[in-house]
């Protein structure tokens, strides 16, 4: 429990940044999920179109400093050898 003035205003500003980050973590999985199923289904232009989406907003998360950048490299890496190996 906060015992300052200072402390509570902490404690208040590190519950509203846990909850953006929160939020910004969830949507990195939504598109990461959102390649997953295009991979999935073999449709290429849908694969390459999501995953244009999911490197957006893994660099924004990244900027943001949600994720570690190297994090949001690797994802991009990871997901761009998949859909290119899509016949």
């Amino acid at each position: 429990m906060a015992n300052s003035k200072s402390a509570e205003k902490r404690a208040r500003q590190s519950a509203k940044r846990a909850m953006v980050n929160r939020a910004v973590k969830a949507r990195v999985k939504s598109a990461r999920k959102a390649v997953n199923e295009a991979i999935a289904s073999g449709a290429k232009d849908d694969a390459t179109s999501q995953l244009h989406a999911l490197a957006s907003v893994a660099d924004k998360a990244a900027k943001k400093g949600v994720i570690h950048k190297n994090s949001a490299d690797r994802l991009k890496g990871l997901y761009s050898k998949r859909v290119a190996a899509i016949s």
